[in-house]
């Protein structure tokens, strides 16, 4: 069965012990982004839990995050699927979308704030980068805009700057989709209206991450992960319509003039830049009773938007490589550390030596940013183990021959290595950098491997505590 809304959710997660709760009051202007941090860095991801803070101070409402990418375990959760699954099921969901339906009301809206009523202070928005970040942040607010041609919906996550009680400051980045929105409509001297979802059922924040094609509404490809339609209400200022049973929308309209937005440490684990960006004017805030606040930890990797990305991407580039191109393509991970862009490996079971380049240059053209270090493996290495994957790039490859550099290639976003020593490069929506491949497959027989026998392996690791090392 599907979950109704983001609480049914969280009852799921605790159920299955993937929520710890933080009863110590906390506050949201450093506290809750370092208790993040470490949790993030000291717990191991397979037993990484959700955290909700149940009291933020001078809040009188709760703030959760790592609800959908504490862990891999927990975004399965959220699928309803086991780990081997996940690739099909969004696979599918792509191929057989479920339209979403309007119904005339919903929880969302049994609270409605209008005009000088509007206070985005009332929020527990927390900030993220200390002493680096200007203002709050709002990382986990859905962006809904409508493209003014064709009505067809764009849902997206973007940074979210609190300038105001009744303002916010939104970049969108020159590759997503709501960016068209908005520009369409500054052509046209009119703004745009937008809805800001915070907190909803959980596939409405795996697909608003997540690459989908352009045509495809990511509301009716969260109604297929869910198995059911979406239900949807209309917003009371505009005719977005936004999820009835979600937590806090914010309505409002952005403006055609630009103002100064960021530094905001991001996803590399690096500041990025401050940037001109839109400005949101706020004119309606919805909610429920004893709304449920949600944040994604973001930064230094590992976090959770790093976890959340690699996923939803992999699903997207291995359907493609797969499905599309017909490559004996085992399994795609784009790492963590990478801010699951920077670095990709693939699995291949390779019958061709061209292959292995093949789902390089396959890779590229589907996500050109992504892939600036892209590694290709046989299929017997697991590319979610670092350690499989360097033992391949020690041993199965040679640099002169299996390694090669493709220039001129887009860049990945914010990555702060890129040179930026020009006007060509100082322009975001034309900067290039470049690629390096490397094939680390098996070119001829090997010899064979030195470890022991995977059945006493086995016999060992069910019989572990009898070793002394506790529970694995």
């Amino acid at each position: 069965m599907p979950y109704a809304d983001l609480r049914e959710f969280l009852n799921k997660l605790e159920s299955c012990g993937k929520l710890h709760r933080i009863a110590k009051p906390v506050d949201k202007d450093w506290e809750i982004a370092a208790v993040a941090k470490v949790a993030f860095e000291s717990i191991p991801e397979p037993r990484r839990p959700a955290l909700m803070f149940e009291q933020v101070k001078g809040f009188d409402m709760p703030l959760v995050l790592g609800v959908l990418g504490g862990s891999r375990a927990i975004y399965c959760l959220a699928l309803e699927c086991e780990l081997k699954d996940l690739h099909k099921k969004w696979g599918d969901a792509e191929r057989r979308p479920i339209a979403p339906v309007r119904v005339a009301k919903g929880p969302v809206q049994d609270k409605i704030f209008r005009g000088t009523e509007v206070n985005l202070l009332k929020l527990p928005i927390p900030t993220w980068t200390v002493g680096q970040d200007p203002a709050p942040y709002v990382t986990s607010g859905y962006v809904i805009t409508n493209d003014p041609d064709t009505g067809i919906r764009n849902v997206g996550v973007y940074r979210i700057q609190l300038k105001g009680a009744n303002k916010l400051g939104l970049f969108i980045n020159y590759l997503q989709g709501g960016r068209e929105h908005v520009e369409k409509n500054i052509k046209r001297g009119q703004p745009t209206p937008v809805a800001i979802v915070i907190g909803a059922e959980p596939v409405i924040g795996l697909v608003s991450v997540t690459r989908l094609p352009q045509d495809l509404d990511e509301f009716a490809v969260a109604g297929a992960l869910r198995g059911a339609p979406v239900e949807l209400v209309r917003c009371v200022t505009s005719d977005l319509e936004v999820p009835a049973a979600a937590e806090i929308v914010i309505e409002g309209m952005i403006a055609a003039e630009l103002e100064e937005e960021g530094p905001f440490g991001e996803y590399t684990g690096y500041m990025g830049p401050k940037s001109m960006s839109y400005k949101v004017d706020i004119q309606c805030v919805t909610q429920r009773e004893k709304p449920i606040f949600q944040e994604f930890s973001s930064q230094m990797p590992p976090s959770e938007s790093s976890c959340i990305r690699s996923i939803g991407r992999e699903s997207a580039l291995q359907k493609h490589l797969i499905e599309d191109l017909g490559l004996p393509v085992r399994d795609v991970h784009l790492f963590e550390a990478g801010g699951a862009a920077a670095y990709l490996v693939i699995s291949i079971k390779k019958s061709h030596p061209a292959q292995p380049r093949t789902a390089m240059f396959g890779a590229w053209s589907f996500a050109p940013q992504f892939g600036k270090l892209t590694v290709v493996v046989d299929d017997d290495i697991d590319i979610r183990d670092p350690n499989l994957v360097n033992w391949a790039l020690s041993f199965r490859m040679q640099p002169e021959k299996d390694s090669f550099i493709m220039s001129g290639t887009a860049a990945v976003q914010l990555d702060p290595s890129q040179a930026r020593e020009d006007v060509l490069q100082q322009d975001a929506t034309r900067r290039l950098s470049s690629k390096i491949g490397i094939d680390a497959t098996r070119k001829h027989a090997y010899p064979a491997i030195a470890v022991p026998p995977q059945e006493h392996l086995e016999r060992v690791r069910n019989d572990w505590q009898s070793y002394g090392f506790g529970g694995r």
